[in-house]
């Protein structure tokens, strides 16, 4: 007996980009199974015969996302410095999370949950290890880093929401902020932690 997601010919694939429409389209918490469910014209019961439960269907959707990435970006730092790489690398994780509306909440609640690919942390940490770090310490940055991504990421996206409602900064008297934007703010941040990096490094020995 056939279910009946297979019943009406859904494949995995059209419930993984029914999921990215309704994400983009309305945002992580309007995406229920049972509205994901609708868009598809099944009962949700059928969606578990693709995905267990949602939150592993969030985590293939977190897996979509970091997976993009801009071609040109990770290309560029092919050869460079491993500084450079490694901003590279961070730059199209940021791209890569705001292609898709509250992109940064979904891969941050699916890793915090142990759930999904490490693409995004394994590709900081190979951009790391150009510096010639021991693996500890590879993976401690990736992650540190990882985690900046995702929290400015998340960010602003929230700031982007409130700014399609009519939100603006003000100060105290009311007079408007004006301040950075959040791609000089990311940028900085990425330097701070780079430079951080390459300073905490050892120092050669001098010894024949």
């Amino acid at each position: 007996m056939t279910t009946p997601a297979r019943s009406r010919g859904h494949s995995r694939e059209d419930v993984v980009r029914a999921a990215l429409d309704i994400l983009d389209e309305q945002g992580l918490p309007d995406l229920t199974m049972r509205r994901l469910a609708s868009a598809l014209g099944v009962q949700p019961s059928a969606l578990y015969w693709h995905f267990h439960n949602k939150q592993s269907m969030l985590a293939e959707l977190s897996d979509r996302i970091v997976s993009r990435r801009s071609r040109s970006r990770a290309e560029s730092g092919a050869e460079a410095e491993w500084t450079a790489q490694v901003t590279t690398e961070a730059a199209a994780l940021r791209d890569a999370l705001l292609t898709y509306r509250d992109g940064a909440e979904v891969v941050s609640s699916t890793l915090a949950m142990g759930l999904g690919s490490t693409v995004a942390h394994d590709r900081l940490a190979s951009a790391i290890a150009g510096g010639d770090f021991d693996d500890r310490t590879v993976d401690r940055a990736a992650t540190a880093m990882l985690h900046f991504v995702l929290g400015h990421v998340f960010h602003e996206q929230q700031r982007m929401q409130y700014d399609s409602l009519g939100a603006v900064a003000e100060t105290a008297d009311g007079i408007e902020v004006e301040a950075s934007t959040p791609a000089t703010e990311f940028v900085f941040g990425i330097d701070l932690l780079v430079n951080g990096l390459r300073f905490s490094a050892p120092l050669p020995s001098t010894r024949d």
